[in-house]
């Protein structure tokens, strides 16, 4: 990392938060090599520009690249979720290489991609180090489902820009972002009648006399809002947590807070780029949320998992419409809450939370525990892949309802990652709606990619790899307990080939350092990973 950048982020720190800057140093040797650790794994298993050769000499991976240069450090800090150590580096032609960028720099290539990606992997470890520095006295247990959310430190567990926050400042990562448990003070938009595209329902509290009334984020409001003088704001704003995905909020009750969005999730517009995405809101996607929440919601009901699964429906969205066209950038979508979904002495947590605390949210024998959530997730996720709809299941779209520590049921958000088949749909007497958006295919290994990428490469192998290592468990009993699920599911269902894919020798990962360096960020990748279940056909 640039020496003046370090030094910036420092000062700033010194200004906004000057209790923080011992702690952010001492956390910084972590921070970088925790992010260097997955770029390694990334050059181990993605295929990568410059890359032309792997090999296992002992206990040490070698990298060979194109010009000859040969790149080594231990096998294990390439290993997914891997907890390397805070002296981890990689050995170059010219010695140790200790910062992520340089290893990047390692592959010699010289394009814009590459050079915003050095940028990003410097911006994820300054975040990662801010966020342990803040953290670093511990969290208690989660008290409600926020907490848990907010619990997830580390950020993605398996992508090397874990905590990237391009386009903030370090006041305004402070200010805004879940680690830091904030509360952020959502800006009310007026929007004139002819300005305003929108789909499903929008709540009372949401109106000024005639007129809508839109969230927008207050970083949107300063850096982007601003280049509209034409648009005006209301006094009142909206109190809000932050949620695991930076722009969703939950609206805190209260006689400050937004009574009439009980039971509401706000999903706003950032133009801040997140791990591999910049997080604004396309119109399809906010066209498309309420006539998706209620397919997928059918879907799940006709298929008799209405209990054991519930779909957060988007209830409502609604865009600025500026030059004639809809802004992605002035946009918001309103989520049905987990609150909604939960008994009182329930609480809801993201799947990848239970990675990121540490599995403390976890009670009983952890082997039950996993056979539990096997049940309540596999069932409705493989019947539904079945049916033509597949879930992007990962970790932070995936959350289980605890009572006591135990599963009782799982909740599944964000609906614009699912892709539909509308083959599939049509055996079982559905018509897909009309979309704005392209998420229809019948590409059946597309279809399997979504599914099994979030919940078997995501999910399952970050359960099986806390349980394992806190609670001292056979990986293989846990990976047999999910496999015995499987064969009971499928034992039930047609003959698809999802089967065959669900237990085959590999499953697809999100390429994210090969997608990051290509011409198109956006578009997925995905590579190969030894799948653990096909020991257990």
């Amino acid at each position: 990392m640039p020496i003046h950048a370090l030094d910036t982020t420092t000062n700033e720190l010194r200004r906004a938060r000057p209790d923080l800057v011992e702690p952010f140093t001492a956390a910084l040797p972590g921070a970088r090599a925790a992010v260097l650790g997955r770029l390694w794994g990334a050059l181990a298993r993605e295929a990568l520009p410059g890359v032309t050769a792997r090999r296992r000499e002992g206990e040490t991976l070698v990298v060979t690249l194109g010009n000859g240069t040969r790149l080594a450090a231990a096998g294990l800090g390439a290993r997914r979720f891997a907890e390397v150590p805070d002296d981890f580096a990689v050995t170059g032609p010219d010695g140790p290489v200790r910062e992520p960028a340089a290893l990047l720099a390692q592959l010699g290539l010289r394009t814009p991609a590459a050079r915003r990606l050095a940028a990003e992997l410097d911006n994820s470890v300054v975040n990662l180090a801010l966020a342990r520095a803040a953290n670093a006295g511990g969290s208690a247990p989660p008290r409600d489902s926020v907490d848990a959310e907010q619990a997830v430190v580390d950020g993605h567990p398996q992508h090397p820009c874990c905590r990237t926050r391009t386009g903030m400042s370090v006041s305004e990562v402070l200010a805004y972002a879940p680690e830091h448990h904030p509360v952020v003070h959502l800006t009310l938009l007026r929007v004139p009648a002819d300005r305003w595209q929108g789909t499903g329902s929008w709540p009372e509290e949401l109106w000024d006399g005639g007129t809508r009334l839109l969230p927008v984020h207050p970083w949107q409001r300063d850096h982007v809002l601003v280049h509209h003088p034409d648009l005006t704001t209301v006094e009142r704003t909206v109190p809000a947590r932050p949620l695991l995905s930076l722009r969703t909020l939950a609206p805190q009750p209260g006689p400050t807070g937004s009574a009439g969005l009980a039971g509401c999730h706000i999903k706003t517009a950032l133009d801040v780029q997140v791990t591999n995405y910049r997080r604004t809101l396309s119109p399809a996607e906010v066209a498309d949320g309420p006539p998706l929440s209620e397919l997928v919601s059918a879907v799940v009901d006709k298929a008799g998992y209405g209990v054991g699964l519930r779909i957060l429906r988007e209830l409502g969205g609604g865009t600025v419409r500026v030059g004639g066209r809809a802004s992605a950038s002035l946009a918001a979508m309103l989520r049905e809450s987990t609150e909604a979904h939960l008994d009182a002495d329930e609480i809801a947590v993201p799947l990848t939370a239970v990675h990121a605390t540490g599995a403390t949210v976890v009670t009983g024998d952890p082997v039950r525990w996993l056979a539990e959530l096997a049940e309540l997730v596999l069932p409705p996720a493989l019947t539904l892949l079945s049916m033509g709809v597949a879930l992007e299941a990962h970790g932070q779209n995936t959350l289980v309802a605890l009572r006591d520590g135990r599963p009782v049921r799982v909740l599944y958000r964000d609906l614009d990652g699912v892709r539909i088949s509308p083959h599939r749909l049509g055996t079982w007497g559905f018509t897909l709606p009309s979309l704005a958006g392209t998420r229809a295919g019948d590409n059946a290994c597309a279809l399997r990619t979504k599914l099994f990428g979030g919940l078997l490469s995501g999910v399952f192998s970050e359960l099986v790899d806390v349980l394992a290592r806190t609670r001292s468990v056979d990986p293989g009993a846990l990976w047999e307990t999910v496999a015995r699920v499987g064969r009971r599911v499928y034992a039930h269902l047609p003959d698809t080939g999802d089967a065959a894919a669900f237990f085959g020798d590999t499953l697809p990962l999100k390429a994210t350092i090969a997608m990051r360096l290509a011409d198109d960020p956006g578009k997925a990748q995905w590579t190969a990973v030894p799948n653990p279940l096909a020991r257990h056909r």
